[in-house]
């Protein structure tokens, strides 16, 4: 893997395995793993003190070799492989007289070029990891030693060494800070590396140690820090400071961690606690899982499933041997005498054996596994290059960051993604706000002109020019002096930890733990309350114009049970005030009995905001008396300084002050989807895949967000929540749960039964006219009698056969019982019965725990996306993790295998390049095992014609050059460029991407498939040649019955037959294929005329044996004729089956491949598109989804980290104005593909699914169409697929295409059961379709028929006095 230049070496442990080593001569320190250590001691300044313990040096080493271990060591690695060993094993019995009939060179010479590929490969990375290793090592940095700063590579820091650090300097080791150029000891950090947070955060020393400024007092200083032992939680530290005869409590907030960016401090000095691996950084790196896909896995059976096969043989043609031995050839004794060591016909069978296994061993390719790595690099550089998936924003493409796993991507089955930063773009502005029962923001009409935005520069110089804000009231109620506004926006500017740089007077620039807290401080800025700048002990604004600085008493800390956080100041007049924000759920709990009134009306306002989609919080503030604050003052100090159950102890303290409050108001923030969000959710839910979302929001926030992206639609049966808080309340709620999905399950599928009409011949259905489906023949009603119900499936299999569109909702303490070890089983078989899954609330431990259930009970594929630090486990549990390099750091894209910015990337990344790496891999698997079966096979039939001597057919080049040469370039260029549909397609008919979900391309029946075509190859490459050649004669009467002959015959007929297959199976011919197929074709010419020749067998009369029987052989036009002969018998089967199945059972690829070729064969003027009024339809959706709101719910969320105050985001409703993604979450039409995934056995009849072909028509007047197919085409579908329909004709009028003129739907009379209405309904018969036609035996094709089969609807056009929907008047295109 090539390590990008652009990203720093200190990050590559997130991603390159760390080997931890003993390091020598580095000053004599040592590091070794002490799993004992229960408590580090470190003394300041004294090196020989702290080497007793043997703490682990400051170096870095993730290299795996050097020049002396390279080369050795790889080998060891590579010979683990049991293939290589294999071929290893084979050339050591190649070495023996006895057994071998080949040259020794057969098997080295590929071995030996795998080896080398694989040698150099490793050889490059490891040169990359020793590069950044070198760059992080040698890295400056100023170290105090002996009352001086002395230049000291970061590798030979060692713990309880003084370092001083200077701006935007990287910190070299943990450190606990000891003092800072800024007052009281401050310093700022940025820690995007260790938690994904962009944003500043500030650490303080202890103030005892704030005051050694200078090196004379650093140097002097020997203070002992007791500490914990390394792990790996970033956000806490506990230790005590021991100096001058008194203790020091130590927390995170004195710690500077290694990864971290020092910022806005001139300098500070830190002492070394952890170095090295034992550093957080790099404890947290913990183990990559090595992944594998589904493919190698089945490589790998199939391997030793082969390598059995080939014993058998062995073990057959060994007893051959015998028989033939004691039976034969012991008749020729006289002059075939046995060799030397050979003295029965049992010792002649036993080395038999051994030589066929060298013969045939190329039935187990050895070239195959290097040849997949060639294959899966350039599915990557594909990804890398596609400048579809790049974004011109942030200037970022996309990255494949393995080449293990693209053919996986074509198998997807379930998604699980983060919600902040993935789905949303984590960019945070202030939208509404209600201050004492009066809400501001936006409510105009959305159908209106929108208001216009307001200029704040005339009103407060110091605002920021980005801030968008439409509603004027607000501004007028802080300019006529509001009280409450006043109030409101003060408690915004001082109740945060947002840090505040002022790069010139006037130009401020903030620096926010969370996106939120940034909004909020720019709107209190903008309405005349802005935040300049802070320390320990003060805050300063500027309030109207006027500048104030407030007291800073005590900051009550945010954190995940809290859910709020509060600070107390004390203004200029002397008045102490407690501010506070946080969710309503805890907020308003807290509130003076006073605030009844007030309370309710603010209540319903974060009910709407809520529902909007809004992120939302609650506003409060109390007064506090002198004697209240000294009191308060005093217990919280005993609290902080308590040394057992101290976060307990203060966690009361802030609960005793922050009661009775005063409400204010509330606000709302907004955080917009990504663009592109709701259509490739849709578009991937069509594909049948399962998208889950994954997030710590609050449920009411995650259930908008749903609603927002299309997971959720108003159109579900039904959505279930399940929010029980023990273990019994949750087994109860998810059994309710399915219960109610079976009762609707089996009510919707009576109805659609009591429903059906009759199917037509053309693929279009008959239904009842009176109750309004449409549809007459003629005029005349067709009675059909309904259908017998099926009998109800097994109970074992009621949740696997659920019909309807349901979604579950649970929250994390739920999640936590429901992933417990005996409800595993209930929360899966309920959660994947539902078309959608949202789990809110959860930790980053839990996102991973569902990951793991769900690869544990379906045996799927897992997909996990998301942004942040948080998704790091999630991302690493899945079978494929992708990061988006977006908002909160790199490093969730560095423990990704795949990584862009947009989630929309991620429609392109799984229904393009994995399904075309997909596709690409099962051709190139299904061709290689052919051609090795097809090649080898002849030898074990030519055995039972050679006396079973383990005489090998071919020449011995041949057998070496077959694989590297002969046959490598044309199936690798197959493997690399092949694809069925274009890349446009395969987006518009997410269908497609099913095989791959079904592993139907590529399994054991497909490989037994391949192993018969090669045997039966093989039968003909021997059986054909032998019986022409036997009784043939040249033109001078010469026989040709010679083994030269037969050999150069046969090896030219094997060429030219797996040359002339590939052509047949590739797809999609580029110019680099015809050089591989063609070209390789030649060179096996040139090389058998080189080879045969007299010039080399003069240079080498041992080595070349076939002197001239390439130029003998090939002049004989009998030998041409054989070949062609082989040639046809060999293609011809292949040529009708793929015909044959083509024509009456199609696979939707060949029915989206067939639509194509009839588009660009005749292609008719439209006059008005229909979609044109389908798209107008789309707005009724729009206001039924504007129902939504009726319940209470809140937008608050919060972040999983104490102290940084960030809230998860949630999104704004956004409806599409198409119907076709007005329709995207309905359920579709039944296919081949959906009949082999209910596996029905016992029904005589499937049940349709419940989509327009299988439901009543709906009036189209009334807004509601029917919904597509999941075949169908997604965005921009409906104006190709309907290009050659005619909307200016009137209803229930066909249009005539040429002399022949295919009749009503309802009047076509193809037999019900052909094999065109079962496969697609798409190819009629001319004779059939039509009974006056005069078309000469042709195929006519009828696009509504098409339609039908590839989108699951047919077109409606609307008619104000139909009772019914009429018809849509059809071309129909024929084909000569």
């Amino acid at each position: 893997m090539t390590i990008p230049k652009e990203i720093p070496e200190k990050w590559f442990p997130f991603f390159l395995p760390l080997k931890r080593k003993k390091q020598k001569g580095l000053n004599g320190a040592k590091s070794k793993k002490r799993c004992t250590e229960e408590e580090r001691k470190v003394r300041a300044n004294d090196r020989e003190y702290n080497e007793k313990f043997q703490y682990a040096s400051n170096c870095i080493l993730t290299s795996k070799y050097n020049i002396v271990t390279f080369l050795p060591v790889n080998l060891f690695e590579q010979f683990q492989e049991v293939a290589n060993t294999y071929f290893l094993f084979l050339l050591i019995l190649q070495l023996i007289p006895q057994i071998s009939s080949l040259s020794w060179f057969t098997t080295i010479v590929p071995l030996a070029l795998v080896l080398s590929i694989t040698a150099v490969k490793d050889a490059t990375d490891d040169y990359f990891r020793h590069k950044s290793d070198n760059q992080v090592n040698n890295r400056q940095s100023q170290v105090l030693i002996r009352g001086s700063l002395q230049n000291e590579k970061w590798m030979n820091v060692r713990v309880g060494d003084v370092t001083k650090l200077e701006n935007n300097q990287f910190v070299a080791a943990d450190l606990l800070l000891l003092s800072s150029s800024e007052p009281h000891g401050l310093c700022y950090i940025e820690t995007a590396e260790l938690d994904g947070e962009t944003n500043m955060k500030v650490r303080q020393s202890v103030s005892v140690t704030s005051e050694l400024g200078n090196q004379n007092n650093l140097s002097s200083f020997d203070g002992e820090v007791a500490c914990e032992p390394p792990n790996n939680k970033l956000d806490r530290f506990c230790g005590t400071l021991y100096w001058r005869d008194k203790k020091y409590t130590l927390t995170n907030q004195n710690m500077l961690l290694r990864g971290c960016v020092l910022r806005n401090t001139e300098a500070c000095y830190g002492l070394v606690i952890f170095a090295g691996p034992d550093t957080k950084l790099m404890q947290n790196s913990g183990r990559t899982k090595f992944k594998r896909t589904s493919i190698d896995r089945l490589m790998n059976t199939l391997v030793l499933w082969i390598f059995g096969f080939l014993v058998c043989m062995g073990v057959i043609l060994a007893v051959g041997n015998a028989v033939w031995e004691r039976e034969v050839g012991s008749l020729f004794q006289s002059y075939l005498p046995w060799d030397t060591p050979v003295d029965n016909f049992l010792f002649s069978a036993f080395l038999s054996f051994w030589s066929y296994v060298i013969i045939l061993n190329t039935v187990v390719p050895i070239s195959l596994y290097v040849s997949v790595e060639v294959i899966r690099l350039g599915h990557s550089y594909f990804i890398n290059w596609d400048q579809e998936m790049f974004c011109s924003q942030c200037n970022t493409a996309a990255e494949a960051r393995t080449t293990t796993l693209n053919e996986e991507l074509g198998q997807v089955e379930y998604i699980f993604s983060d919600k902040t930063g993935t789905l949303t773009q984590n960019i945070m502005s202030f939208n509404k706000c209600s201050i004492n029962g009066q809400t501001y923001g936006e409510g105009t009409d959305p159908l209106g002109p929108r208001p216009k935005r307001l200029d704040f520069t005339l009103f407060n110089p110091l605002a920021d020019p980005d801030f968008c804000f439409y509603d004027d009231t607000l501004l007028e109620s802080v300019k006529v002096g509001d009280a409450h506004a006043h109030t409101f926006f003060r408690l915004l500017s001082l109740c945060h930890t947002v840090m505040s740089e002022e790069k010139s007077e006037g130009e401020l620039v903030y620096k926010a733990q969370s996106p939120d807290e940034g909004a909020l401080v720019t709107a209190a800025r903008n309405f005349g309350f802005v935040f300049r700048s802070r320390t320990p002990g003060t805050i300063t604004t500027t309030e109207m114009g006027r500048p104030v600085t407030y007291t800073l008493l005590a900051i009550l800390d945010f954190n995940n049970i809290r859910k709020r956080m509060s600070v107390i100041v004390r203004n200029p007049e002397g008045r102490i005030r407690l501010y506070c924000k946080g969710a309503d759920t805890v907020l308003l709990e807290r509130l003076h009995p006073c605030n009844q009134e007030l309370m309710n009306v603010t209540s319903d306002h974060l009910n709407e905001y809520a529902a909007d989609g809004l992120r939302t919080l609650a506003l409060a503030y109390r007064d506090l008396s002198e004697d209240e604050w000294e009191a308060w003052s005093e217990s919280h100090r005993c609290a902080d300084k308590a040394s057992n159950c101290r976060e307990d102890r203060v966690a009361a303290a802030y609960e005793q002050i922050e009661q009775d409050m005063m409400l204010l108001g509330a606000t709302a923030i907004e955080d917009k989807l990504q663009e592109g969000v709701p259509e490739t959710i849709a578009v991937l839910s069509l594909a049948n895949i399962k998208i889950w979302v994954l997030t710590g929001d609050k449920q009411e926030t995650a259930v908008n967000i749903g609603y927002s992206c299309k997971m959720l639609t108003d159109d579900m049966t039904e959505v279930f929540i399940i929010s029980g808080h023990t273990v019994q309340s949750v087994r109860q709620e998810l059994g309710r749960a399915r219960e109610r999905m079976i009762e609707l399950s089996r009510t919707r599928e009576e109805e659609e039964e009591g429903k059906e009409g009759c199917f037509m011949g053309n693929g279009f259905r008959e239904r009842q006219e009176g109750d309004g489906t449409g549809g007459g023949c003629g005029g005349k009603q067709l009675q059909c009698p309904p259908p017998p119900l099926p009998p109800p499936p097994p109970p074992s299999n009621l949740m696997d056969n659920i019909f309807g569109e349901f979604a579950l909702v649970i929250n994390g303490h739920s999640l936590a019982h429901a992933l417990e070890a005996d409800m595993e089983t209930e929360f899966v078989s309920t959660a994947c019965a539902c078309k959608a899954v949202i789990c809110c609330r959860v930790t980053p431990l839990q996102k991973a725990q569902v990951v793991d259930v769900i690869k544990k009970h379906k045996k799927a594929v897992t997909l996990a996306i998301g942004d942040g630090a948080n998704d790091v486990s999630m991302i690493k549990s899945a079978h494929i993790g992708v990061g988006i390099s977006g908002q909160e750091g790199i490093q969730a894209m560095l423990a990704s295998d795949y990584s862009f910015s947009q989630f929309r990337f991620l429609q392109r990344l799984l229904l393009v390049h994995g399904r075309w790496s997909y596709l690409r891999m099962c051709r190139f698997l299904c061709y290689f095992f052919y051609k090795n079966f097809a090649f080898t096979m002849v030898h074990f039939w030519f055995g039972f014609f050679c006396g079973f001597s383990a005489q090998t057919v071919y020449d011995q080049y041949f057998i070496t050059l077959y694989n590297i040469l002969y046959t490598s370039l044309p199936v690798l260029a197959m493997g690399i460029f092949d694809q069925d549909v274009p890349d446009q397609r395969s987006l518009e008919y997410p269908k497609l991407y099913e095989p791959g979900q079904l592993n139907l391309l590529f399994n054991k029946r497909e490989f037994f498939i391949c192993i018969a075509q090669g045997i039966y190859t093989s039968v003909v490459l021997f059986v054909v040649p032998c019986a022409v050649l036997s009784d043939a004669t040249q033109s001078t009467g010469v026989p040709l019955a010679d083994y030269q002959t037969f050999a150069v015959t046969t090896a030219t007929a094997l060429v030219i037959v797996v040359s002339v297959q590939i052509a047949l199976d590739t797809g999609f011919w580029t110019v680099i294929n015809h050089v591989c197929v063609w070209g390789s074709l030649g060179l096996f010419f040139s090389i058998m005329f080189t080879l045969q020749s007299q010039t080399l067998f003069r240079i080498f009369p041992n080595q070349f044996h076939f002197v001239g029987s390439a130029q003998s052989t090939l002049l004989q036009p009998v030998v041409w004729l054989t070949i062609a002969l082989a040639t046809a018998i060999c293609i011809v089967p292949v040529l009708a089956f793929r015909f044959l199945k083509v024509d009456l059972k199609p696979q939707l690829s060949d029915t989206v491949r067939y639509t194509q070729l009839v588009r660009q064969k005749k292609r008719k003027p439209v006059g008005r598109s229909v979609g044109g009024v389908w798209r107008g339809l789309g707005s009724v959706s729009e206001g039924r989804l504007g129902a939504r709101g009726s319940s209470r719910r809140s937008g608050y969320a919060f972040a999983h980290q104490e102290g940084f105050g960030e809230l998860i985001t949630s999104g704004k409703n956004m409806r599409l104005s198409t119907m076709a993604m007005a329709t995207f979450a309905s359920r579709h039409s039944s296919s081949w593909i959906d009949t082999l995934r209910r596996k029905k056995p016992s029904h005589p009849h499937t049940p349709p699914s419940a989509s327009g072909e299988s439901s009543p028509a709906r009036s189209c007047v009334s807004g509601s169409v029917a919904p597509l197919s999941n075949s169908s085409s997604v965005l921009g579908s409906q104006d190709t697929a309907i290009e050659e329909v005619t909307g200016a004709v009137p209803a229930q009028q066909t249009v005539p295409a040429s002399s022949t003129q295919t009749p009503p739907a309802s009047e076509a009379a193809a037999p019900q059961g052909s094999a065109q209405a079962e496969s697609a309904g798409v190819l009629i018969s001319a004779a059939e379709s039509s009974n006056e036609g005069d078309s000469p035996g042709g195929w006519t094709i009828t696009l509504g028929a098409m339609q039908e089969a590839l989108f699951g609807w047919k077109a409606r056009a609307t008619a104000s006095n139909s009772p019914r929907p009429p018809s849509v008047p059809m071309e129909t295109s024929q084909i000569e």
